[in-house]
């Protein structure tokens, strides 16, 4: 079984004048959760409409599950299950209806609907909701049952534009858990959002898209990047603080005071050993020392710091 769950080669795709992407070529690793990011006009949704086969583009190969979307469009579909950034319900529709017939049209036997419609509705906490009419539901109600026809027919791979929009905060809490839940189940996600503190509580990787081009592809917290951010803090003030990192080989301060500091390492452990011993010898009475976790928005715009 091939390693990437989705892999895209040389994708170009053009809106009159425009060159949406150009020459996209990555790969999303199986079971991972990747947050898609970059600044408007970037060409995200572009990109995750070509991933689901919905726009053509004009060069270049997708690949989902194993499947080309572009040769095999209706097998790649059952394969995936993808939420658009605007979305549509049949509002005349009960939420059953709505479930039940996504999950037909991607596959599922007729034998199966039933079960299959109870597990989607459980998985999005909308079973109190399955008799009522998709026009009846409010904003954060449909954006679940949308995010339910997504998976409904339990995809391998699961596409999502913006899939938190209109959701209130316990709804985006529960929906971070349920991303983390499907992975588990061995679901692959691609997740586009704005809201980057809300990709970081579920993302495992990211994937960055600048003006139509991928500019980093990578696991979050793996970075190789020789340096560590280290978190200092006293007990109580003490001067000579920033002189002594300052003293230290291989230290970078990014900010510092008698209270604590916020230091760049470079090295692993054992400079951060070396460091701590240097620190309680000189009499300093440390509190905390330890190293920062990089969150996604950092991580974010640290690449887009190097790249520029």
């Amino acid at each position: 079984m091939s390693r990437a769950a989705i892999a895209v080669e040389g994708l170009s795709f053009e809106y009159p004048g425009v060159r949406a992407l150009d020459g996209v070529s990555f790969e999303v690793v199986r079971g991972s959760v990747t947050a898609l990011v970059g600044p408007n006009g970037a060409g995200k949704t572009t990109l995750l409409r070509c991933l689901a086969g919905l726009d053509r583009p004009l060069l270049g190969t997708v690949q989902v599950a194993a499947v080309d979307v572009l040769d095999e469009p209706r097998l790649a579909h059952r394969k995936l299950g993808f939420l658009s950034d605007f979305f549509g319900l049949y509002d005349p529709l009960t939420v059953r209806q709505c479930l039940s017939h996504a999950a037909a049209a991607n596959g599922v036997a007729g034998s199966a609907l039933a079960a299959t419609v109870a597990d989607a509705a459980a998985r999005l906490e909308i079973g109190d909701k399955l008799e009522a009419r998709a026009g009846e539901l409010s904003r954060g109600q449909r954006q679940r049952v949308a995010i339910g026809l997504a998976l409904a027919h339990r995809p391998e791979v699961l596409i999502l534009d913006e899939p938190a929009a209109g959701l209130d905060p316990e709804a985006r809490l529960s929906l971070a858990a349920l991303f983390k839940r499907l992975q588990s189940e061995g679901v692959t996600l691609l997740v586009s959002s704005h809201i980057l503190a809300e990709l970081d509580a579920y993302s495992t990787h990211m994937l960055v898209l600048r003006a139509g081009r991928i500019i980093e592809n990578r696991a979050l917290h793996e970075s190789n990047r020789p340096q560590r951010w280290i978190r200092i803090e006293l007990a109580a003030p003490a001067a000579g603080l920033r002189a002594r990192l300052a003293s230290f080989d291989g230290a970078a301060i990014i900010e510092a005071d008698e209270r604590g500091a916020l230091i760049d390492l470079a090295g692993g452990p054992v400079e951060q050993a070396r460091l701590l011993s240097s620190l309680v010898a000189a009499g300093f009475p440390l509190s905390a020392f330890g190293e920062l976790r990089e969150d996604l928005q950092a991580s974010y715009l640290r690449t887009v710091r190097e790249r520029q």
